[in-house]
């Protein structure tokens, strides 16, 4: 009987691994909808840690630019639908000539 198990190349685990971080992140960002009063007010704590969060995970891939558009749309009103940590992710992995 084999019971052998085949595992991903180390690589794209790594690339789920990052895929599932940003879907999370974005989650979190999500949030703040259920408290509508307050949901605001956690966006401008949450636009920081996003915009550091995002530069830290995607440095080499324009990274800074991608942490000032995430803290720019955390922190304007009604923008949280955007999934910018996994439009990152995407951008990444799919559309960078450096990767």
């Amino acid at each position: 009987m084999n019971t052998s198990i085949q595992t991903l190349p180390k690589a794209d685990t790594h690339k789920i691994a990052m895929l599932i971080l940003c879907l999370f992140l974005d989650l979190i960002g999500m949030l703040s909808y259920l408290l509508p009063v307050l949901g605001e007010v956690v966006d401008i704590v949450w636009a920081p840690i996003s915009a550091v969060l995002i530069y830290v995970l995607f440095r080499k891939h324009n990274g800074a630019l991608g942490g000032v558009v995430g803290f720019f749309e955390e922190i304007m009103p009604g923008a949280d639908l955007v999934p910018t940590f996994t439009l990152m992710w995407i951008y990444k992995y799919y559309f960078s000539q450096r990767n």
